[in-house]
């Protein structure tokens, strides 16, 4: 069965709430990122944790060294943060890696709050 980017959305945004309930604010972000996959898994979702994100510079493809925290389904990129607050530079960060892979959506999650919903940009690149 293959989902709706909107559906795909709303069920990585539940797994993250999910997440964000058992552990709280306060920890780094590989430990959200661990167990948000392993969230993943229960709900039987394909993801790609730390997938490398090559730069195509004038035509030729260079490693960068650059990860995408999480890519789910092959169709979502997920920025994990653990900060203060979300600012305009996480934003243009995760639209710079949907632009280089070409992909559509993106959602950053910032587990550094009391309350999940609160923690969640979308960003939608528009190609």
């Amino acid at each position: 069965m293959v989902l709706d980017i909107n559906e795909l959305s709303s069920k990585i945004i539940g797994a993250a709430i999910e997440v964000h309930k058992a552990l709280g604010p306060g920890l780094l972000e590989s430990a959200y990122e661990k167990c948000l996959c392993y969230e993943f898994g229960l709900r039987v979702m394909c993801f790609e944790r730390q997938k490398p994100l090559p730069i195509i510079y004038k035509g030729r493809e260079l490693d960068c060294g650059y990860r995408l925290d999480i890519v789910v389904e092959n169709a979502i990129i997920l920025e994990l943060k653990s900060c203060e607050k979300i600012e305009e530079i996480h934003k243009a960060q995760l639209l710079t890696y949907l632009k280089l892979s070409g992909l559509k959506l993106g959602l950053l999650l910032n587990f550094n709050v009391v309350l999940m919903r609160d923690g969640i940009v979308r960003i939608v690149n528009e190609l």
